[in-house]
C-alpha cells in the first residue's frame, strides 16, 4: 500500500470510487463533503493523466518553446533583435519532472490525510462486481460505484506500425534525446499542441491529418492555424489517407495518399496522436451491465449514470468531453447523483475549450456547422485580429474571432477565437453564453481598451456595422 494510503477503516463504505485521478479525486472529495464514507481505488501513478503525463507536463514544455519563439518574433518590433535555442533538452525534462512530481504530492498524495471519510486502497487492478469492487483477493462491498479510470493513447490501425518505434504523447515528453525529424499522425489538439512545441526546439516537423488541421474548430481558424503553421516550417499534409508504414535506415516511412498522390515520407521517428482508449478492459463492465460504446466508453446519462442505476462514471472513461474540468465536473455530478443528494445534469452548453498552440485556439457554444445542425437560422461575424487594436499594438495579428448567433433571436450560440491570449478571453464568451446574452447586449457591453478579449466586442458589433469604420474606442 502507498505510504499516502489513510488506514482500513474496516468497510461500511457509502461509495467506491475506481481510479485516482482527476475525476476520482473529485468524485471522493465531493462524496467526503456529504458526509460519505468513500473507498478510493487507485492502480499505478497517483493523479492520473493530467497532472503526470498529460496537461502539466505538456503545457510546461509549450511554454518552454514559446519562450524560444518569442526571443526570435522580437525582431516584428523596429530595433529590436533577439534570438534563443534549446541549449539542454535533458535539464528541461528535469525540470518539468520535478513540477509535476511536487504537484501530484501537493495535490493528490499530501490531500488526502486532510479526508479522514476517505480511505485510498492501492493494489492490484479493480473489477467492478454485483454489490461492490474487488481488488485482488479482497472484496469491497458497496452499494454504488463510480468509474472515473481515464483513458490512453491508442494506436490506428496502419499496416506495419507494430513494427515501427512510434512515440505517443507520453513517450515525447519523456525523451532522453530528441530525433532531428518527426512526423506526426493525426492533427487534433495534442498532435497540434505538441507538433509546434517541438519544431520550436528545432525539430523538422510534419504533420499528416486525414481532414484538416483541428477538424473540431471553424474551418477559419483550421485554415489560419494550418498557414502559421507552414510559416514556422512546418510541412502539413491535410484531407490524406495513411495506410502503411515501415521501419527503415534514416527511421520510419509512412506511405500517405494526398491529392490523388501516392506519397512515402520519412522521419527519424513517427508520433501517433491519433485519440485515446478509454480504460474500460479488465473492469468486468459487461458481467455488471454497464453498456459501452463503440470505442469502448461507458455510456451515461446526463446524471453521469451508466446502464446499471448502481454504477456512476466520469472523465475520459467515458462517451463525454474529454478535458479534465469536465472529467472533475462530471465526476461531482456522478458523486453528488449515487449517494442521493441531489439531481445535478451534466451541461456543457456553455463549456469553454482551448488548444494551446501559438496562437491559442478556444471556442465555447456551437460552431456554425453545429447550429445549423440543430436547426437554428444562423448569422455569423468574423473579425480578423488586424481589427483588434491589442494586436495592432502587439505586432502580432496572427488570428481571427468568429461569433455564431440565431438570426431571428439574436441570441449568442457560440463563437471561437484564435488569438495569443485566446485562452484567456474565451471565459467571456462562455459567460455570455450561460447567461443568454444576444449579439446586442455583447456588443453593448464595457471592455477595457487593447485587450484581446474586447475582440469580442468588435465581433459583437460587426454582426450589425463595418468595425473599420469606428475609431477606437468609438463601441
Amino acid at each position: 500500500m502507498n505510504e499516502c494510503c489513510a488506514p482500513d477503516s474496516g468497510g461500511g463504505y457509502d461509495l467506491a470510487v475506481v481510479g485516482a485521478g482527476s475525476a476520482g479525486f473529485s468524485a471522493a472529495i465531493t462524496a467526503a463533503g456529504l458526509g460519505a464514507k468513500v473507498a478510493l481505488i487507485g492502480h499505478g501513478t497517483i493523479g492520473g493523466t493530467c497532472v503526470n503525463v498529460g496537461c502539466v507536463p505538456s503545457k510546461a514544455m509549450i511554454r518552454a518553446a514559446e519562450a524560444i519563439h518569442c526571443a526570435k518574433a522580437a525582431k516584428r518590433f523596429p530595433g529590436i533583435t533577439g534570438s534563443a535555442e534549446l541549449a539542454d533538452w535533458g535539464q528541461l525534462v528535469a525540470a518539468k519532472d520535478d513540477l509535476v512530481n511536487g504537484l501530484r504530492q501537493k495535490k493528490y498524495a499530501e490531500l488526502l490525510p486532510e479526508y479522514e471519510n476517505i480511505d485510498y486502497i492501492e493494489g492490484a487492478p479493480a473489477r467492478v462486481v454485483q454489490g461492490g469492487v474487488q481488488v485482488g483477493d479482497r472484496l469491497i462491498e458497496v452499494p454504488k460505484v463510480v468509474v472515473a479510470t481515464g483513458g490512453r493513447p491508442s494506436l490506428p490501425p496502419i499496416e506495419g506500425i507494430d513494427e515501427v518505434a512510434t512515440l505517443d504523447s507520453t513517450q515525447l515528453l519523456e525523451l532522453k534525446t530528441l530525433p532531428k525529424s518527426l512526423i506526426f499522425i493525426g492533427g487534433g489538439y495534442i498532435g497540434s499542441e505538441l507538433a509546434l512545441m517541438m519544431a520550436r526546439m528545432g525539430i523538422e516537423v510534419t504533420i499528416i491529418c486525414r481532414s484538416r488541421l483541428l477538424p473540431g474548430a471553424e474551418p477559419e481558424i483550421s485554415d489560419a492555424l494550418t498557414a502559421s503553421f507552414r510559416s514556422e516550417g512546418i510541412t502539413m499534409y491535410c484531407g490524406s489517407i495513411y495506410d502503411a508504414c515501415r521501419k527503415d535506415e534514416s527511421g520510419a516511412t509512412i506511405c500517405i495518399e494526398h491529392e490523388g498522390k501516392r506519397l512515402e515520407l520519412t522521419a527519424e521517428r513517427l508520433a501517433v496522436m491519433t485519440g485515446r482508449t478509454p480504460n474500460t478492459e479488465g473492469l468486468g463492465l459487461q458481467e455488471v451491465r454497464v453498456e459501452l460504446d463503440k470505442r469502448g466508453a461507458i455510456r451515461v446519462n446526463d446524471m453521469m449514470q451508466t446502464s446499471n442505476p448502481n454504477i456512476y462514471a466520469a472523465g475520459d472513461v467515458t462517451d463525454r468531453d474529454q478535458f479534465v474540468y469536465m472529467a472533475a465536473y462530471g465526476a461531482k455530478i456522478a458523486a453528488t447523483n449515487a449517494l442521493a443528494k441531489g439531481q445535478a445534469a451534466y451541461d456543457n452548453a456553455a463549456m469553454p475549450w482551448v488548444v494551446f498552440t501559438d496562437p491559442q485556439v478556444a471556442g465555447a457554444g456551437l460552431s456554425e456547422a453545429e447550429a445549423w445542425e440543430a436547426g437554428y437560422d444562423v448569422k455569423t461575424s468574423i473579425v480578423p485580429l488586424d481589427q483588434v487594436p491589442r494586436a495592432l499594438a502587439a505586432r502580432d495579428t496572427r488570428g481571427l474571432i468568429k461569433l455564431v448567433a440565431d438570426k431571428g433571436t439574436d441570441k449568442l450560440l457560440g463563437g471561437q477565437i484564435m488569438a495569443p491570449e485566446g485562452s484567456d478571453s474565451i471565459q467571456t464568451l462562455a459567460m455570455a453564453l450561460k447567461f443568454n446574452m444576444t449579439a446586442k447586449e455583447l456588443g453593448e457591453t464595457i471592455f477595457p481598451y487593447l485587450t484581446t478579449v474586447e475582440g469580442l466586442k468588435l465581433a459583437a458589433q460587426t454582426f450589425d456595422m463595418d468595425v473599420t469604420k469606428l475609431s477606437c474606442c468609438a463601441g
